[in-house]
């Protein structure tokens, strides 16, 4: 099955990310290979829901989440789109599918303490630097861990105190840089500009090549389990700690949703139900019980 226009079509009109754009791939690749194995069928731009609710079960029986087979079939409903926006297809055999049931997972955010803690134990080599910088960008400004891998010293607005950020589909916003981000800033430069680079990025190896995802993760890793004992440690854990904290002291959800770049207000909404320490703190204060003995 040939889907080069599809993915042409993901690329270049709807900006959509490489990593996405290969997930897809993979995707629908997944679900001819099934069609043509399993039921005999070389062109699924026209079958009927019940291939496509075979392969659910199929995917299921394999124990794949039901988080990852709905991802795989949000990418099938987006390729029938397509084929409709083409005048191929009248309708997409996804249209009446409903989403499996996905139990929503909890993310315990970092405490400001166990962030503060972090921030003072790296040395003053240039990886010190850079690791430091990497922590206190993500939590100072809660961008997504590829958002930072992409960001270029041309990004760095200093007059204005703002970091321009390069976020899913290409879309740019502007986020602000605290003055004590901006000083870590200006130093781990200063040792950048001793390691030789042909490219533009400002986090980079000492080897002058551009970082990549697994370095970011291992790095917020590495530090954070040495002040933390959660079972969920990533970069992830730090965007979600820097909306909760912003909330919990009062920052406005509209504020917080701009920052990190939501598209949708609900997709914000999830952290006014993380505020974890005045939960702790109110059913310790008001609970009958320990009223009872103070």
């Amino acid at each position: 099955m040939y889907f080069s226009n599809f993915f042409d079509y993901l690329s270049n009109e709807k900006k959509y990310s490489e990593n996405t754009i290969t997930a897809y791939k993979k995707d629908l690749n997944t679900f001819y290979g099934f069609c043509k194995d399993e039921h005999g069928i070389n062109n699924i731009s026209k079958i009927p829901y019940s291939i496509i609710r075979s392969w659910i079960v199929n995917l299921s029986d394999s124990n794949l989440s039901p988080l990852t087979i709905n991802r795989k079939i949000s990418a099938l409903s987006r390729y029938y789109d397509f084929l409709i926006k083409l005048e191929q297809i009248d309708e997409s055999p996804t249209k009446n599918h409903k989403r499996l049931k996905v139990q929503s997972k909890i993310i315990i955010p970092f405490t400001e303490d166990e962030v503060f803690s972090v921030i003072n134990v790296f040395d003053d080599s240039f990886e010190g630097k850079r690791d430091m910088l990497i922590i206190d960008t993500l939590y100072s400004t809660g961008i997504r861990r590829d958002e930072l891998i992409k960001i270029k010293l041309n990004d760095l607005l200093f007059d204005e105190n703002l970091i321009k950020i390069q976020g899913k589909r290409n879309k740019e916003r502007l986020v602000p840089i605290l003055p004590s981000l901006l000083q870590n800033i200006n130093n781990y430069i200063k040792l950048r500009s001793n390691i030789k680079s042909s490219i533009n990025n400002l986090f980079i190896t000492k080897k002058g090549t551009q970082i990549g995802p697994s370095l970011v993760y291992r790095v917020v890793k590495k530090y954070f389990s040495k002040v933390s004992s959660k079972v969920k440690i990533s970069p992830h854990v730090l965007r979600h700690s820097f909306a909760t904290h912003l909330l919990n002291n009062g920052a406005g959800i509209n504020t917080i949703k701009e920052i990190l770049g939501h598209s949708s207000l609900a997709s914000t909404q999830i952290y006014t139900k993380i505020k974890l320490p005045k939960i702790i703190s109110d059913y310790k204060n008001n609970h009958p019980r320990e009223i009872k003995k103070s």
